[in-house]
């Protein structure tokens, strides 16, 4: 599978995020490819990855990612969510129930990913391990099934940066240790700039270059 990126690696996020009555700042700088940010329940991690796709805008700041500037309140740029080329996977798998799961794969092509081949449906379904479930519908899956899926529908939506908020949450430890080597698959032959959210030690290990923690 080809590289997904090209030009340096690297992270400057530097952003506050209004909610209300409540304010918060981040900061990252990083030159790692595949970083981790950890901390406690509430401490504004999923708002951070929304900010960065582009579904909360920031009060101020700026978001660079790989060399592409998402985000700079100084200079008017604010690219809108379609156009951030972000493969987002969230806790939950967020599968359509009525297809299949060949078609919820398919989902991630439509618009400017149809456009675009870095990742084709063979090479992910290998990749993934799912061949055998792509006539299947998704009331019958494991989680860990849904997750792949979910992964796998992310990476054809052609994205240029990929966020996972959580991805195993929801798994008891059998299923998260069966889902990790598929991760790390993702991340070493996909070569895409990655953010991992996770509250397992563990995960962080095996996935990430660099840990951020959000106090």
């Amino acid at each position: 599978m080809t590289n997904a990126v090209d030009g340096a690696y690297g992270f400057d996020i530097n952003i506050q995020l209004r909610r209300g009555g409540f304010q918060r700042g981040f900061s990252i700088r990083s030159r790692q490819r595949v970083i981790a940010v950890v901390g406690d329940s509430g401490a504004g991690k999923t708002s951070l990855l929304h900010a960065i796709a582009g579904l909360l805008r920031p009060s101020r700041g700026h978001i660079e990612i790989a060399g592409r500037r998402l985000f700079d309140s100084a200079a008017r740029v604010d690219l809108p969510a379609h156009r951030r080329r972000i493969g987002y996977v969230f806790q939950d798998a967020r599968l359509f129930p009525h297809l299949d799961v060949r078609g919820n794969l398919l989902y991630g092509l439509h618009g400017e990913a149809a456009r675009d081949t870095r990742f084709e449906l063979g090479a992910i379904v290998e990749l993934l391990g799912i061949g055998s479930l792509l006539t299947r519908g998704t009331a019958g899956l494991s989680g860990g099934e849904m997750q792949r899926i979910a992964l796998g529908r992310a990476l054809l939506s052609q994205p240029r940066i990929l966020l996972l908020d959580e991805p195993l949450s929801m798994l008891d430890m059998n299923r998260r240790d069966e889902l990790l080597p598929y991760l790390q698959r993702v991340r070493d032959e996909t070569s895409l700039p990655m953010i991992y959210v996770s509250h397992y030690p563990d995960e962080v290990r095996r996935i990430a270059d660099e840990v951020h923690t959000i106090d």
